[in-house]
């Protein structure tokens, strides 16, 4: 569902508590949370934080509940197209879903191989598919690794006080974290019917790439 920033939590269990100190601080926070509760003495300050939604995303959300089942079952069947299809192609691999887990499939996530088409590098790879129109493949920018932002690296600017004995993190620090942001190829998963014909023409466009992976080397 789209409702600007900010949206909805749902859970039946006390993670609830914790969202409304992160939330509604003060009056919200005494009426809902137990006066027994370990987070109650929180409840006038909660974290520090009110990041609720706008009442007006908040109404467009609500608006889209009725339909959110749609959107759910018409993305479980694009996705399934998507990694059935995307599966096949050689220099891409699929993440798989653990079972019993049902995702919301706001992103697909592919990791790039390019040990698959001779070395090919994820940059030309990704303008091939730029270039054959499929837009929406993307590569992860400012979601790189924490390591890597400047925030974490040199955050006196923005914090004066902040000690300069702080723990440095350096390129290399998260090798994992970082080798999986270097090869990682995004895609939508769209939910209309009418969909399933975008998500053929980016399939195409992906299994054009690797099959004439070497003209591009």
């Amino acid at each position: 569902m789209s409702g600007g920033e900010g949206g909805f939590v749902l859970t039946d269990d006390d993670t609830y508590h914790r969202v409304i100190t992160l939330a509604h601080y003060n009056k919200r926070a005494k009426t809902e949370i137990p006066e027994s509760h370990p987070l109650a003495r929180y409840a006038v300050t909660g974290a520090g934080l009110k990041l609720r939604i706008h009442p007006l995303a908040a109404a467009i959300a609500h608006d889209q509940l009725a339909r959110l089942d749609g959107y759910v079952v018409g993305r479980a069947e694009i996705a399934r197209y998507l990694t059935g299809q995307l599966a096949r192609i050689p220099g891409l691999e699929v993440t798989e879903m653990p079972d019993g887990v049902i995702p919301s499939w706001y992103r697909l996530t592919l990791t790039y191989k390019p040990d698959e088409l001779d070395g090919l590098p994820i940059e030309r790879f990704h303008q091939a598919l730029i270039a054959e129109g499929a837009t929406e493949f993307d590569r992860p920018g400012s979601t790189c690794p924490m390591n890597q932002l400047p925030l974490y690296q040199q955050p006196g600017p923005l914090f004066p006080g902040h000690p300069h004995s702080h723990r440095r993190y350096r390129a290399g620090d998260f090798t994992v974290a970082e080798h999986a942001h270097a090869h990682t190829i995004k895609l939508p998963v769209w939910h209309r019917e009418q969909d399933l014909e975008v998500a053929e023409q980016y399939v195409r466009a992906a299994v054009k790439i690797s099959d004439h992976h070497k003209e591009l080397q």
